[in-house]
């Protein structure tokens, strides 16, 4: 019990540890790159048993040797301030800013949670993380909270940005730090900091204006869908918290219809995984951990349609063009994940989709009549959810299921080709594959369609 109330009064040091935040925008940056650069040296110096160390160590440094947490997070801050001294305004100083809130603030917090459910599970002496969408939940508030709050501070001293853009950025930052800090096993005080900053980035230079009560109701509306995903056991905590940010990027960038789309793929993917599980499962080509899905799975099904929608948001020209494509994009990785969880159950011996011969059920490549039929089902299903939500076009349909269909053939090449070689993972497939299908149906809008 002893060892337990160290490790909450030591993230409890990394948690006020963010009030030098508020510092950042009173002194020079360079002076805070030399002293984040000298505090992580001066750290590595400090040996196991010292005053220091028994203070500052938390259970994963004293495993380590060192003061791994502090000084991976003091040496990245320091990368954060060499990048703002480079570029000044386009890589802005409430950035790095939120980027060390949401670690210290929101980890910290989140952290606590963890600690607390270790305890209560009779986990306290394993090593090993314990998430929990309650310590995801407090992340989000947490690391939001503090990032807009020490954005606002430093935005007021140096270049003002609006506070509804702060928001919605330091939103992206804790969704996209909560999402590091569920796939890290151990250390996350690099992957954090630096995950956060860069989404954080990204956004800014896009120029994003978004309503904060809008941002805040797409917020809960994408947590809780995928909160009752995870409850449902479809996802996981990484997958979650990818639809969380899925959701609130996609509504943003282009409208809710579009993220009701890609929330159908979510539920027949999910609906499906769980057809004749018993049966897939007994001859080895179930999926793992009864079916649900991770992060992995997640952005390699969504990453092509992610990516159009942002684009979507950012130019008004060709709107119908990226609007095919997003659909196209999706049906195929519906298209696909039918075709392999129905295709699977097929009686007979499936074929090799590049030679034809006969093949194990399972097979990277393989091919069936039922397979090829669930996969046209899948990219309809697609379609015809787009015809009732989005647009009342029978081209768009068509569109729609040849990119569905073609795509997810696509994927079967891939994985007779490249992934048996071992160019590409069965995530790489999915990503191919899909940005082939929005290819796909992309072209009937060239065509005049």
């Amino acid at each position: 019990m002893m060892k337990l109330v160290k490790e909450f009064k030591t993230q409890s040091i990394y948690i006020f540890l963010g009030l030098i935040s508020f510092l950042f925008p009173l002194l020079h940056p360079a002076f805070f790159f030399i002293a984040f650069l000298a505090g992580a040296i001066f750290l590595s110096g400090i040996k196991p048993g010292s005053g220091a160390f028994n203070i500052l160590a938390r259970e994963s440094d004293i495993r380590a040797g060192k003061l791994a947490g502090m000084i991976y997070l003091f040496y990245t801050m320091a990368v954060l301030f060499l990048i703002h001294l480079i570029f000044d305004i386009k890589f802005p100083l409430f950035i790095v800013g939120g980027a060390f809130a949401i670690t210290t603030f929101g980890d910290g917090i989140a952290d606590i949670i963890n600690i607390h459910e270790k305890v209560k599970n009779g986990n306290h002496k394993n090593d090993i993380k314990v998430y929990s969408a309650k310590s995801s939940i407090v992340f989000l508030i947490s690391g939001s909270m503090y990032a807009l709050l020490v954005g606002a501070w430093i935005s007021d001293f140096t270049v003002y940005i609006p506070y509804g853009m702060i928001f919605f950025l330091a939103v992206l930052g804790s969704i996209s730090g909560a999402l590091l800090e569920s796939i890290t096993v151990r250390e996350d005080n690099i992957i954090i900091p630096f995950g956060s900053a860069m989404t954080m980035w990204l956004f800014y230079t896009f120029s994003y204006k978004v309503d904060t009560l809008f941002l805040i109701q797409v917020l809960i509306l994408s947590f809780v869908l995928g909160y009752l995903a995870y409850k449902a056991r479809i996802a996981d905590i990484s997958a979650m918290l990818s639809a969380t940010l899925l959701g609130v990027v996609i509504i943003i960038s282009s409208d809710i219809s579009w993220f009701f789309v890609l929330l159908a793929f979510f539920l027949l993917g999910g609906l499906f995984t769980r057809y004749r599980y018993d049966y897939k499962l007994s001859h080895g080509i179930a999926e793992a951990k009864g079916g649900v899905r991770g992060y992995k799975n997640v952005f390699s099904n969504s990453l092509a349609a992610l990516s159009l929608a942002v684009v979507y948001g950012i130019f008004s020209s060709n709107d119908r063009f990226i609007l095919l494509a997003y659909l196209g994009s999706i049906a195929t990785a519906a298209g696909d994940t039918l075709a392999s969880e129905i295709g699977q159950t097929y009686r007979g011996e499936p074929r090799m989709i590049t030679t034809l011969k006969k093949v194990h059920p399972g097979t990277d490549g393989a091919v069936s009549i039922l397979g090829e039929f669930s996969a046209l089902f899948g990219a309809g299903v697609i379609a015809l959810i787009s015809f009732l939500l989005i647009q009342n076009d029978i081209g768009l349909v068509i569109a729609v299921i040849a990119g569905g269909f073609i795509g997810t053939n696509i994927d079967s090449v891939l994985g007779a080709t490249l992934q048996q070689k071992g160019y590409l993972s069965n995530n790489g497939v999915n990503l191919v594959a899909t940005a082939s299908g929005a290819m796909v149906s992309g072209m009937f809008y060239l065509v005049g369609m």
